[in-house]
Formats: C-alpha cells, structure tokens, sequence
C-alpha cells in the first residue's frame, strides 16, 4: 500500500513540473522584498485604484525560452517588431530550478527557484531572496 501511495505522489510530482519552459512570457507581476513586506493602509488601498491610468500598458517585458538553452529578455512597445534593451543569455532548466548561465564559461549567474508551472503560467522566485518573485503569463 505504501508503495502505491509513494507512486502517486511521485508520479503527481512528476507531472505537475513536467510542463514546458520553451516559449514566450510576457511579465504580468514583479515584486521586490520591499513590496513584498510593505503593509498598505486602507488609505492607500482606496486611492490606489484611482492613481492608475485609464489607457492600457502600451509596453511589455517578455522573455523568450529557446528549445536550444538560449533565450532573450527585453521589452517590447506596440507597434515593434524588435524590443530594446534585448539581451541574450543561456539556461538550464530542471524541474524545480531554472539557472541562467554564462555563454563562455557555463557558470551560473542567476538562480531561481520555480513555485508554479503551468501551460499559461509561470512563477518564479530569486534562489537568494526569496521574497523576490516574478510572475509571467504564456503569450506564445
């Protein structure tokens, strides 16, 4: 009986990181260690959803995972067919970690820990920080 049991859960594991990196995300939240321990007023919840502009967001950050272990990260306004500021990097992915490399030499320069993976999700936190997280949604 423990065996089966053991098998499910491995097998739930399994599954639930199995889903695959490779595509476009585009940021949808980002928040810092501040933000993340800063308690609002009720003040500030009341008046934050009025300071917010009425159009919407004519730019997005994306990151780009490649089948190959490069990708891109960079933002894109509307109208663009290229984003600014791309820059380049390679990574490793492998179940829960996600770790950017060096192109050169292989060392890792950025590590982050994967909290959630889905087809049209992906949520990320800093290996070090860990109240720094990042969420994306899937564009393509």
């Amino acid at each position: 009986m423990k065996t089966i049991l053991a098998f499910v859960l491995a097998l739930i594991s399994c599954t639930a990181f199995s889903q695959s990196i490779q595509g476009t995300w585009q940021m949808t939240d980002s928040k810092t260690c501040f933000q993340t321990n800063m308690q609002e007023s009720e003040t500030e919840k009341e008046l934050t959803p009025m300071m917010g502009s009425n159009s919407t967001s004519t730019v997005a950050k994306l990151i780009i995972f490649k089948k190959d272990g490069s990708g891109q990260e960079g933002i894109f306004s509307v109208g663009k067919k290229k984003g600014s500021g791309m820059n380049s990097f390679q990574y490793k992915f492998s179940g829960q970690e996600l770790n950017f490399t060096d192109k050169k030499s292989g060392m890792i320069t950025r590590r982050f820990l994967i909290d959630e993976l889905t087809e049209t999700s992906l949520k990320i936190h800093d290996a070090v920080k860990e109240c720094e997280t990042k969420v994306f949604t899937k564009v393509k």
